[in-house]
């Protein structure tokens, strides 16, 4: 018989406060349990064996830590490594516990938003290079036309508290100036980086008006609450005592000073030794 536990959030370092931010305001009864590996981030210009093989050592460290169930809100881990833990490992080391991504929630719903059938994907160099959403995209809706662009300096910029400052305006309107000139069709743009939603009100400043910017936190949340009704035998190993717990595999302190930024509530955080 399994023990009820909290439910595991994971991503390289801040971003996916985003997403856990509002899986609390949807589903504020169940416990979390955030885990940010910062120590070894960025995870978007790594090889997909190293996303992998950090990955599947946090998701082992929140199974441990009693999470039967683990989201990983991050777009790199859920392009570089969701698939091969879902399908190699879970069968192996937890057979009876799951981990779900955010890119599939996002690609289910994209074609409700789209008048042209033409999508942008802002993301890192990897999830990008992974092609995940171009082929998830099109299992749903293959006829929208999907143009990636690569991001690279929007994560720097949110995690050296830049986002919000003049300094960032020239990338913002950089890549997206560089998105459109590919396809000037586009009319919905999918942040596929749970780190750009600070930069959200930038990026409205230079898109044509109309556009639709899809933001993972809200459409993650949704996600979750659906899977948790069509799987009864999932929700009830999910404790519900309202806590949250924070952990980082780099230091507390600097992790909770940045951290409130993307949570929008001071947390305090312990360290996790890998």
């Amino acid at each position: 018989m399994k023990v009820p536990g909290p439910i595991g959030v994971f991503d390289s370092g801040y971003g996916g406060l985003t997403v856990l931010k509002e899986f609390v305001k949807q589903l504020p009864e169940y416990d979390y349990l955030y885990l940010g590996d910062n120590a070894r981030a960025p995870y978007g210009t790594r090889s997909f064996e190293t996303v992998y093989h950090y990955t599947l050592e946090c998701v082992q460290h929140l199974f441990d830590m009693g999470c039967n169930l683990i989201v990983l809100a991050c777009n790199t881990a859920s392009a570089k490594a969701l698939r091969s833990i879902q399908q190699n490992d879970l069968p192996k080391i937890a057979p009876g516990k799951r981990v779900l991504g955010v890119i599939r929630p996002t690609t289910e719903i994209v074609g409700k938003y789209t008048q042209t059938q033409h999508v942008g994907i802002m993301g890192t160099a990897g999830t990008v290079a992974s092609g995940s959403y171009p082929i998830e995209i099109e299992k749903f809706y293959p006829d929208i036309k999907v143009t990636q662009k690569a991001c690279p300096m929007w994560v720097p910029l949110v995690e050296n508290n830049e986002w919000n400052k003049p300094g960032a305006d020239y990338f913002v309107q950089k890549y997206i100036d560089e998105l459109l000139s590919e396809d000037d069709k586009i009319d919905t743009i999918v942040l596929g980086c749970t780190h750009y939603p600070l930069l959200i009100e930038k990026i409205k400043q230079y898109v044509p008006n109309g556009t639709a910017i899809l933001s993972q936190g809200e459409i993650v949340a949704a996600s979750l609450t659906d899977y948790l009704q069509r799987h009864p035998e999932m929700e009830v190993l999910c404790s519900k005592n309202a806590t949250r717990q924070f952990y980082t595999t780099d230091d507390p302190g600097v992790f909770d000073r940045m951290a409130s930024v993307f949570f929008d509530t001071p947390i305090t955080s312990q360290h996790l030794a890998l």
